[in-house]
């Protein structure tokens, strides 16, 4: 039986795990027929961003004499962009053989909800909800969050009959009691995780500046953390992996700790789009030499279900791992 990179995510057939995440790399049709012809067996389109819009909003208005203008400009902005963001997404489903996935970028509103429904209209196969909702306000405790969560999921569960899937961050007091909750409200997958803009200090010009824009390979130790331990506690949901995903060496520890699938971005801007079908050929070379047929076969082989120790990816103290150690 030859070996087969195949598997299932949120209820979409994928000819291997590689799903191209949210990102520049997905704004054309152009950028995503060269990612499908490069092996993507996905494509997260790029999202469409409530922050954006305002910011365009506002340039079009800093010399504009008529205050009553600021609605019309900024519903006009907004109506552009989503018919933009549509048409790309006729365009990738007219082009493209890929399962083809929207993104709204939720921010800290739900006012995109409606535009789930055109989505749907426009062929797209699933919509992945990127909730980056960071809350610093000191009246707002951790149940209002996540709460906020399931109201949108909720939300656009109501509009729309595609598989919607939620990008999570990994600030959350529990992360298997929130995606748990996704389920049970009809997320049909979780992707852990996004990835919250840096933000640095220049020290020389005394000011905020922007940080490290791509993830480090240090940052896949929360990623396969949490994979195995959600993917344990609640084995109904796939999951895609997402962050600290580099090499193909990390593909396979994301399968083995129990993801359907990774979601990748920073990587192909290091290396180039040729880096999906590298991966894909050391992932199959890596399956033959350990006799495992299919994706199934191994995902999941190392999560806390199928580990001597589970207390391995709950331990949270360097010392108690140092006086362990003989």
């Amino acid at each position: 039986m030859k070996t087969s990179l195949e598997t299932r995510y949120a209820g979409l057939s994928l000819k291997n795990p590689i799903i191209v995440g949210s990102s520049g790399l997905t704004d054309s049709i152009e950028k995503i027929k060269d990612l499908e012809k490069a092996g993507a067996a996905a494509i997260v389109l790029k999202s469409l961003f409530e922050e954006q819009i305002t910011m365009q909003s506002n340039s079009l208005l800093e010399n504009e004499d008529y205050p009553g203008a600021n609605d019309y400009i900024a519903q006009y902005v907004k109506n552009h962009e989503i018919t933009d963001s549509l048409k790309l997404i006729q365009q990738a489903k007219s082009n493209c053989n890929i399962p083809i996935i929207a993104s709204i970028n939720c921010y800290k509103s739900d006012s995109w909800t409606e535009f789930a429904r055109q989505i749907e209209m426009a062929g797209a196969d699933a919509i992945e909800l990127n909730i980056f909702a960071l809350h610093a306000e000191v009246n707002i405790n951790c149940e209002a969050v996540e709460d906020e969560y399931i109201r949108i999921l909720k939300k656009v569960k109501e509009i729309v009959s595609i598989p919607v899937t939620v990008k999570i961050g990994k600030q959350f007091n529990s992360i298997p009691y929130l995606v748990n909750k996704l389920y049970a409200n009809g997320a049909a997958g979780v992707v852990l995780f996004n990835r919250f803009y840096q933000p640095d200090i220049d020290i020389n010009k005394l000011q905020f500046v922007s940080g490290q824009v791509f993830s480090s390979h240090s940052d896949i130790a929360d990623t396969l953390r949490w994979t195995a331990i959600v993917s344990e506690r609640i084995p109904q949901i796939p999951l895609a992996a997402s962050t600290g995903i580099h090499e193909w060496e990390d593909v396979i520890k994301c399968i083995l700790a129990g993801s359907s699938a990774v979601e990748l971005c920073s990587s192909i801007y290091q290396h180039g789009n040729e880096i999906i079908g590298q991966i894909c050929r050391s992932l199959e070379e890596w399956m033959t030499s350990m006799n495992f047929k299919s994706i199934e076969t191994f995902k999941g082989k190392l999560n806390c279900a199928n580990i001597a120790d589970p207390s391995l990816y709950e331990r949270v103290q360097f010392m108690k791992y140092f006086s362990e150690r003989d």
